[in-house]
Formats: C-alpha cells, structure tokens, sequence
C-alpha cells in the first residue's frame, strides 16, 4: 500500500490513517502486506520530524516491517517554477499537481517490487472493517482476468490497485506527461491507448475500457481531510458509496454489447450491471420482453449464473424465463439429439429457465463458441424485476 504525504499547512491526517489501516488488519493479515509512507518534501528538518513522530507511534509496526517510511533526494524533482498553465489552473494548482505526479511516480517504483499487487492510497482516509481481506479476494477472483486497474473507491487516485508488472507501464506513461494533466486523467488515457480503435464509437471504447478497468462497489475507502496540501484549498469531496451496503455481486464477464426490451427502473441499467457497477432494475416484465448480450467476440463458456431479486427487494424477481445461448458456427454442429431438441427457430438453443429467481447451469461444450446470451420471458411476469447478479464464466486454458 503506498501512502504519499507531503506537508499541509492548517492539520496532518496522516496518524489517523495509518492507525485506520492498522487497526483493521488481522495478526495473520500484517504478515500479507507492507505500508510504504512517503514523504514527499526535501526539507530535511520536516522529513526528519515526521519520521520520529511515526517511530514513537508505530515502533512496533515499523519495526516488523508493516511500515516503512521514505523519502526521495532533492535531486529527484526537475525546475517547478516555469510550468505552463492548462485546464484554467493557477500556476500554483500547477506546480501541485504535476509535483504529485512524479510523488506518485517515486513511491510506486519504491514499492513495485515489495509485492504482488500495488494499491493507492492517500494520507486523509479511512477504511471499512475487512477492507484487505476484501480486496484480496477480490483480485484473486480476477487472476486469469487481464485487468489494468482494480477502483477499490470512486474519487480520484484513492484506492486504486494495480499488478506490479504494471507499474513499469504506467510510471513510463506519467513521466512523458506529468506536466500536462493530473494523475488520474492520465490514468485513463493509458487504458485508451492499450484498446480503444479510433475507427469505433465512443460506446465500444467505453467498453473495452471496463475490462481493464474494474469498480468495486461499495468503496472500501473514505475521503475525510477537509484541509488540503495544496494551500488554501478545502476539500469538502467525500465518496457517497462508502457507506453503501453491498447489494450485488460483482463478477467479471466476457467484453459485450448489451440491450434489453425492458423499460430501465430509476437509471439502474444492463449496462451498469454486466460490468458490476450496479444492479438492473425492470418494469413490468411481459411475454417478448428480453435481455441479450452480444459477445464483443465468439467465447467458450463453461457455465452461466443469473440471479434476480436482492436482499432489499426479495420480491422482484425474473420468472417464466429462459436462458438461450446462439452459437457461432450454427451450421457445423455435431450435436446430441437431446441437444439438437433444444433448438429454437431462429437458431438460439433453450438451456435453461429461471427457478424461485435464479437461472444457473453448464453449456454442452458442442455449443462453444457462443456468440450471444439471451433471457427471453415467455409469459407475464412480475410488476418489478432486479437481475442482481451476472457471471458468464468462460473457459480458461
């Protein structure tokens, strides 16, 4: 974990970080990770003192190796004083933020070979109660994913998470342009150069965008210093998913384009749902109706999870519908007969229907690749319906 500070003139939040990240740590969990404090001033007097307030207050965790403290020469940091002014910022916002980005830069190389996974943080937050377990297993989960970055909180550079071997990549692509735009702008632009075609629309790159860009919901992370390091600037920004209950959950699904016939409930749409930002919520579910995801590229898959309702709203549920796969190569099929009886019309294969809200099994691997999913409803439902959770699980090699 790396926690960069750097001297704030009104109040320092940064022994209250560290004891919120300590005290929610299990014995066992201590041993997993390192906190890497830096910080980021070249007054060596202020340097010193801040390390001596942390010996005196975290002996025990410094000593173990929980905590280590750094801080970079003064040779480190190029002229600040003659840079151009963009994006209508004071020259002072400026110097801030293009001086936070080679911070940044210094402490994610320090830290890049302390572990197998790098996450950000910031010294003015706090944490939720299991918040490493949390994201250890969610990155686990997504080991034969190829994701970029993990958004364990929605602002800023808080709580983002990458893998090591990344980190080479990112801190190249900040130093040829640290000077332009704040961190987490440029953050984004790398995941455009990796897989946006500039022959697609906007929508296909936001797309591909979010298989290397995953949120977690709700935010493990809360913004809480009011008085910022750059002078004179309150920071009232706070993360309103924080104190969210999870509601849905999140598993990461092969890159498609999804539409529904159904009439979106209160702005919590398919889209949102499929790369688990959110869940999706219907009107009046009746006989027609649909939900399809078009695959970006035929995929092999091994099994599907659709599950409906959710702990608040037990009742909105998906009945009287199925789950139809289309494979990609319809005409080549070796099938079984049993298989071959699943057939429909328009080439779609019925798989498998809803039960008490949830739709689950395997795809005859005959079928694979498939080019789409559909959830077609086959008579009147409910009034209101939640499809809480997606998982097309692919096969992996």
């Amino acid at each position: 974990m790396g926690i960069p500070t750097v001297k704030r003139k009104v109040k320092s939040y940064l022994t209250e970080t560290l004891h919120s990240l300590i005290d929610k740590l299990s014995p066992e969990e201590k041993l997993d990770c390192v906190m890497v404090v830096f910080i980021g001033e070249t007054d060596l007097d202020y340097v010193n003192s801040v390390v001596a307030s942390l010996e005196k207050e975290f002996s025990t965790e410094i000593n173990s190796g929980l905590v280590e403290v750094i801080a970079p020469p003064a040779t480190y940091y190029p002229d600040l004083t003659n840079l151009k002014e963009t994006f209508g910022d004071s020259k002072e916002r400026v110097r801030w933020r293009t001086k936070q980005n080679l911070d940044y830069c210094f402490l994610m190389m320090y830290a890049q070979k302390k572990g197998v996974y790098y996450i950000q943080l910031e010294d003015d937050i706090v944490v939720k109660q299991n918040y490493f377990s949390t994201i250890k297993n969610f990155a686990l989960q997504l080991a034969s994913e190829d994701w970029m970055i993990l958004e364990f909180s929605q602002l800023g550079f808080i709580g983002k998470m990458f893998q090591s071997p990344d980190i080479t990549l990112i801190v190249e692509f900040i130093f040829m342009f640290y000077k332009e735009k704040p961190i987490d702008w440029l953050l984004d632009h790398i995941l455009w150069v990796k897989v946006c075609n500039p022959e697609k629309d906007a929508k296909h790159c936001d797309r591909q965008k979010s298989n290397l860009r995953i949120r977690f919901r709700p935010s493990l992370f809360q913004h809480v210093g009011l008085h910022s390091s750059l002078a004179g600037k309150i920071q009232k920004l706070t993360d309103k998913d924080f104190l969210k209950p999870l509601l849905h959950k999140i598993h990461v699904n092969p890159p498609a384009e999804v539409s529904t016939s159904l009439k979106v409930y209160q702005g919590h749409t398919l889209e949102k749902t499929y790369v688990g930002e959110d869940f999706f919520w219907a009107v009046t579910p009746v006989a027609g109706d649909y939900i399809l995801f078009k695959f970006d590229k035929p995929v092999n898959v091994e099994r599907y999870l659709f599950h409906s309702g959710n702990p608040e709203h037990p009742g909105d549920i998906l009945l009287n519908t199925t789950v139809e796969v289309l494979p990609f190569q319809n005409e080549e099929l070796v099938l079984s007969k049993e298989t071959k009886d699943k057939r429909l019309e328009d080439g779609y294969f019925r798989i498998g229907k809803f039960e008490n809200g949830i739709a689950e099994g395997t795809v005859d691997p005959s079928l694979n690749p498939i080019s789409s999913f559909r959830l077609s409803v086959i008579q009147n439902s409910a009034v209101w319906a939640i499809l809480n959770e997606i998982h097309i699980k692919k096969i992996t090699n």
